[in-house]
């Protein structure tokens, strides 16, 4: 149980952060020549190996501070008001604390996405001094397999810690579809996750170009389950699951290189994790004429995506400015990177 310091900090915290958010949709809403969220990699490098997961090698050195630095510098000059920091695997980055403080010291939100092997009380202290505001783990099934091995067997202890000591916000996801063997893992891990205090939301695996997988009565069953499970966070704005779950099409306007930014870890924007390639400009370069053209720009994944948070940051925009332009493919010199799918 927590003490009563460390929950009037919670709620500090949480009323604080409420109140920026409500801040950031109002400025989606006044606005749209900026980016809402961006997703940075400061670390393409993963101690795990996922078999539905393409956005990781085990390689890959950390990308220097300064860089990293700037590129946030970059960001917020563009007006972005959440950078989430993902990867690979960000607790990796000697630096992280560092790089979730510019980010505050700009005043965006600061999230994190973690796969939660690297957390101890003592990084979790860290992350809390340094200003994080969210952070999500993904957790696939409750035993480890061959798909997955962020189980709930093994990182039990780490949500405990995580109930603790975080004083930021903690959402647990867990998914169906995409391979997982036992759907109704995801039911014991909601579960948990209310057990000790955190958000818990229901994801659906996505092929390895992040599109449509469509799933069995049995998914489908424990994916509405998990929807009753769900409470208050902005991650419960995923409504456009429902289509997936049934196999349908979503018709809804992709931002995606305006109000959704992914930046990886050699510096380019990209649509998102799946759809890299396009526009793959540095970011460095990237102006308010680059936001105006893909904030118009029809993308023709769109219809099958299951990238949650470029579909909850296209909710602010989905009632108004058709999009009058149609994406254009990765060139041939974009070497590995995932190309862009067409209907």
């Amino acid at each position: 149980m927590a003490d009563w310091s460390l929950r009037a900090r919670r709620i500090y915290r949480a009323t604080h952060r409420r109140c920026r958010e409500w801040a950031m949709i109002a400025k989606a809403l006044v606005s749209t020549g900026h980016p809402i969220l961006a997703h940075i990699i400061p670390m393409r490098r993963c101690n795990l190996s996922c078999a539905y997961c393409n956005e990781y090698d085990d390689v890959s050195k950390p990308v220097p501070l300064e860089e990293m630095y700037r590129r946030i510098d970059k960001l917020a000059a563009l007006g972005t008001t959440i950078i989430t920091i993902s990867g690979g695997e960000p607790l990796l980055h000697p630096e992280l604390d560092d790089i979730i403080r510019r980010i505050r010291r700009h005043r965006m939100l600061a999230g994190l996405i973690t796969n939660g092997y690297l957390l101890t009380a003592e990084r979790i202290q860290r992350l809390n001094r340094a200003g994080l505001e969210h952070l999500q783990i993904s957790v696939d099934n409750v035993h480890p397999d061959d798909v997955s091995k962020k189980s709930l067997k093994v990182l039990d202890k780490k949500l405990q810690l995580l109930s603790q000591n975080a004083e930021f916000h903690v959402n647990i996801n867990s998914v169906v579809g995409g391979g997982i063997h036992h759907p109704g893992d995801a039911l014991v891990i909601g579960k948990r996750a209310r057990q000790l205090g955190f958000t818990s939301t229901v994801g659906i695996i996505h092929n390895g170009n992040g599109q449509l997988q469509p799933l069995s009565l049995e998914e489908r069953r424990i994916y509405h389950e998990m929807k009753n499970l769900e409470k208050g966070s902005y991650s419960r704005v995923n409504s456009f699951q429902d289509n997936i779950a049934m196999g349908r099409p979503n018709h809804w306007r992709c931002r995606a290189g305006a109000r959704y930014l992914y930046i990886c870890e050699e510096g380019l924007v990209h649509y998102c994790s799946q759809q890299r390639g396009y526009p793959a400009k540095p970011l460095a370069d990237y102006t308010t004429t680059d936001i105006r053209r893909e904030y118009f720009t029809e993308k023709g994944c769109a219809p099958h995506c299951t990238v949650s948070c470029v579909h909850q940051v296209a909710y602010l925009d989905n009632f108004r400015a058709p999009q009058r332009i149609a994406a254009i493919p990765p060139s041939t010199d974009a070497g590995e990177l995932v190309q862009i799918q067409s209907d």
